[in-house]
C-alpha cells in the first residue's frame, strides 16, 4: 500500500533550491502585479500586461437555454455555415417583433 501524499518525503530531484517554497512571510510581503509592474516596467508594457483578457463584458449578455428544435430547422440554419445560432436568434427576434 502506498503512503498517503501527506506522509511522503519530497522527491529530492524535484526540489528547486534556487526557488524555494513560499513561506507565510513571503505571502505577507507579496503585492499584486497591478501595484508592482508599473514601477519596474515601461508604462506601455505594464498596461499591456495588466489589460484584462478575454472578450469584453456586454451590457446585454445572452443567456444559455436548452431548446429542442426539429432536425429540419437545425439542418436549415447549420447548412448556411458558422453563426447559425446567431441567425436563429435574429429570426426569433424578428418573429417576436424585437
Amino acid at each position: 500500500m502506498k503512503p498517503s501524499r501527506a506522509r511522503r518525503k519530497p522527491d529530492p530531484t524535484l526540489i528547486d533550491r534556487t526557488n524555494p517554497e513560499w513561506t507565510k512571510a513571503d505571502f505577507a510581503r507579496a503585492r499584486p502585479a497591478s501595484e508592482v509592474l508599473p514601477k519596474i516596467l515601461p508604462k506601455e508594457v505594464a498596461e499591456r500586461l495588466l489589460k484584462p483578457r478575454g472578450r469584453p463584458k456586454t451590457a446585454n449578455p445572452k443567456r444559455l437555454v436548452s431548446l429542442r428544435l426539429s432536425a429540419e430547422v437545425l439542418d436549415h440554419f447549420k447548412a448556411s455555415g458558422a453563426g447559425w445560432q446567431t441567425r436563429i436568434d435574429e429570426t426569433l427576434r424578428k418573429a417576436a417583433g424585437l
